[in-house]
């Protein structure tokens, strides 16, 4: 099975996250990239709805096991690499030319997390899975671009308690405060209701590119002038 598929769904190109945790590693972000080009290729599609083929896990974040290898076997190049590509990621979608939706299907953690708040709009299940940041628990800081990204999806006083905290918050919770769109019931209900929000979606793609371009044009400053600094010096961790 391919780490990531994408199906057309009416105007909504479904993007599946194919793996039980959806870790990233170099492989995961090279799948997810590649998917994205071939829905943007795809004339007939206006949104996209990404979410897990997994019912427990939506996205888990990086791969804990494959950075530290990599970080105990000096492989620095590939360190490096694996950063500037993950941001190529968050780049690619804040500047996608048409709405992406997270449609949150099981918990999500770290990185996981940092994805669901790049994409446009979140749906999230109220009945299953949590949205957290255990960073401040594993010890590894979040970089200046993920920060700013995580800023424009949710209120300030709710990111420092996440960021701060490690919490686990439920569906109803980010509901409330406007982290998510709607906490659904149940895992169809989820999907019902971001695929047809996302089919609400039919302006032009240069508009679309235009109007995300200018709303993230400081959320990409950051990415391109100051993630280099702590990615060239490997602050990965603390």
């Amino acid at each position: 099975m391919a780490i990531v598929e994408w199906k057309k769904e009416g105007t909504v190109g479904v993007l599946v996250m194919n793996t039980a945790e959806n870790r990233h590693n170099p492989w995961f972000l090279e799948a997810m990239l590649g998917a994205f080009n071939e829905i943007e290729a795809h004339e007939g599609i206006t949104s996209v709805a990404v979410t897990s083929m997994d019912r427990k896990n939506w996205s888990l974040g990086i791969d804990l096991e494959w950075i530290t290898g990599a970080m105990a076997r000096n492989e620095t190049a590939a360190l490096k690499d694996f950063a500037y590509s993950l941001n190529r990621l968050y780049v690619r979608i804040l500047t996608f030319p048409m709405p992406v939706i997270a449609a949150m299907n099981g918990h999500a953690f770290g990185a996981g997390t940092v994805l669901a708040c790049v994409c446009d709009f979140r749906f999230m299940r109220s009945d299953r899975g949590f949205f957290c940041f255990p960073e401040v628990d594993i010890n590894i800081p979040f970089m200046p671009g993920m920060l700013a990204i995580m800023r424009k999806s949710m209120p300030y006083y709710k990111l420092e308690e996440l960021v701060y905290s490690g919490k686990k918050a439920g569906g109803k919770e980010l509901e409330e405060h406007h982290v998510v769109m709607r906490a659904c019931e149940g895992e169809e209900a989820l999907m019902q209701e971001a695929l047809a929000y996302a089919g609400t979606f039919t302006k032009g793609r240069k508009i679309f590119h235009e109007h995300k371009a200018r709303l993230h044009k400081g959320i990409l400053e950051i990415i391109e002038r100051e993630d280099p600094v702590y990615i060239e010096q490997l602050k990965l961790v603390v």
